[in-house]
């Protein structure tokens, strides 16, 4: 399989001063945490509101922020979790019912909201610089891309993300999986938007990475166990979706990624070079589905100059050399790229965000020593996260907040998502798909996206309600200062355009 679902795959994974705060619900007590599997030491169901402001596109957007946890119970009613959530809403809005809000997911599994909430969508944005690489001194400031002047926003933890803590005698299976994840998150968001009112708001999904498998299973357990009717799905860097993808195809799709990342570095052939990006990759895109599929799925049979002609073209669009890629016969594992394409150099390229270098201990070796991209992430993002929450939101706690926590094992059997949220879309003809990929992400790479998008809808059917945009950047294609404002222009024009008219009807 391709590097979807490979078990080390982490993710996928700001500030005007506060005008005034008080505190709505009680504040979240001291806590301590002992242990690879903590236990859950905070009270479950607690909320701190803060009240600010963000000026986006120019205009002054008053807000209240709620961070708190809210529970997960049991079938008789116990509290077996506490999830922590940060609730952005609107303050100056009179008619909420016609206000969308998006719930938002990172992935992992196994990471909190804290990417997307300080370095995409929310109000808030941590230090970096242009291209996404940390700067001190750490903190926050204000993000004037936010999305919050057309849309609420709730940022969720999921179990043992983040503050969110399961009970140390909840069972684990509960939690951990696919499909268990995806049922406790439905309640839970069930209790969301009947504590806040939102029952009548047009309402958006958006996951990030693994948060996109998340999100587009809970497109169809939200109707069909909890009778909530969604807007819009937006994928972020999206996995494969258990749309099976091996052999040839598994084997063949990478190469446009290789292309992009090659040209990035400046390591392919000067006519290929002098193009711009988008105008290069549809030809390696068309040589990748024509000829290269076809050629693997021959394997041995290959008529031999045929293969020493496939592996030219490889080269070409890979950057690296006829005869490493025929050593590999014609199928270049994703790891050995990240080593192999910089290797005269002395550099490795970053997984999930390819534009990153790394420098490893050899330039021996058939992959890095380590992801050097997540390594710059983690940098900037984990000081800015316990900043934002301690200084602003007020929010108060000795527990650790857990970056990547404990919820392994995952049980990632009966992986159905895209399937999943193929028969939402059919069954709902308000709902509408998009999905977001940087040309650079070697893990959820860009034209596997496509691919995923082609699959999720055989049929075409669905296709009038379903795009896909790209960006010159990774995983967090956000990150990059560009992206962020186009990407969130995106979501916008998104919503807006998924917004049905005053008294159309959901029907075909």
């Amino acid at each position: 399989m391709s590097v979807f679902n490979k078990a080390w795959m982490p993710l996928f994974m700001a500030g005007l001063t506060c005008l005034s705060s008080a505190v709505q619900a009680q504040q979240a007590p001291k806590a301590a945490i002992t242990g690879a599997n903590p236990v859950l030491s905070l009270n479950p169901d607690t909320a701190v509101t803060s009240y600010h402001d963000v000026t986006v596109k120019g205009q002054k957007i008053p807000y209240k922020a709620i961070a708190g946890t809210q529970p997960v119970w049991d079938q008789d009613g116990k509290p077996v979790a506490g999830i922590f959530y940060t609730y952005y809403e609107r303050t100056d809005v009179k008619d909420r019912a016609s206000r969308p809000l998006v719930i938002s997911f990172n992935g992992g599994p196994g990471t909190p909201s804290v990417w997307m909430q300080i370095a995409y969508t929310g109000p808030r944005l941590l230090n970096i610089d242009d291209e996404g690489y940390p700067i001190q001194p750490y903190g926050i400031r204000e993000n004037p891309q936010s999305i919050l002047d057309i849309a609420d926003i709730v940022y969720i933890d999921p179990a043992n993300t983040g503050y969110s803590r399961i009970n140390k005698d909840a069972p684990r299976e509960k939690f951990f999986g696919t499909n268990a994840d995806i049922k406790y998150l439905a309640e839970w968001i069930n209790t969301f938007v009947t504590r806040h009112n939102r029952w009548a708001s047009p309402k958006y999904l958006i996951g990030e990475s693994y948060g996109t498998t998340r999100a587009s299973g809970l497109a169809l357990e939200l109707q069909n166990a909890q009778w909530m009717y969604l807007n819009g799905v937006i994928l972020v860097s999206p996995t494969d979706l258990g749309i099976a993808r091996s052999g040839p195809v598994d084997q063949a799709l990478s190469l446009p990624y290789f292309a992009a990342t090659a040209w990035f570095h400046k390591a392919l052939a000067a006519d290929l070079q002098q193009k711009d990006l988008t105008a290069m990759l549809p030809e390696v895109e068309n040589f990748t589905i024509q000829e290269l599929i076809p050629a693997i799925s021959q394997g041995g049979f290959l008529d031999d100059q045929k293969r020493k002609d496939i592996a030219a073209r490889m080269a070409r669009y890979s950057g690296l050399s006829e005869k490493v890629i025929m050593q590999h016969n014609l199928n270049i594992p994703v790891d050995f790229f990240w080593k192999e394409l910089l290797r005269d150099r002395g550099y490795t390229v970053g997984r999930l965000d390819s534009r990153y270098l790394g420098q490893d201990r050899e330039d021996a070796g058939g992959s890095p020593d380590y992801n050097a991209e997540l390594t710059s992430w983690l940098h900037a993002f984990t000081p800015a996260m316990h900043i934002y929450l301690h200084d602003e939101l007020k929010f108060s706690t000795d527990l650790k907040y857990m970056m990547f926590g404990p919820v392994h094992p995952w049980d990632r059997s009966n992986d159905r998502t895209g399937e999943n949220l193929r028969q939402a879309m059919a069954a709902n003809p308000y709902l509408h798909v998009m999905i977001q990929s940087g040309y650079y992400d070697g893990a959820c790479d860009y034209f596997n996206a496509k691919y995923s998008m082609w699959q999720l809808d055989p049929g075409g059917r669905l296709k009038s309600r379903l795009s896909w945009k790209g960006y010159r950047s990774g995983h967090m294609m956000y990150l990059r200062k560009d992206d962020l404002a186009t990407g969130n222009e995106d979501i916008r024009e998104f919503i807006r355009k998924s917004l049905p008219k005053a008294g159309q009807p959901a029907k075909y």
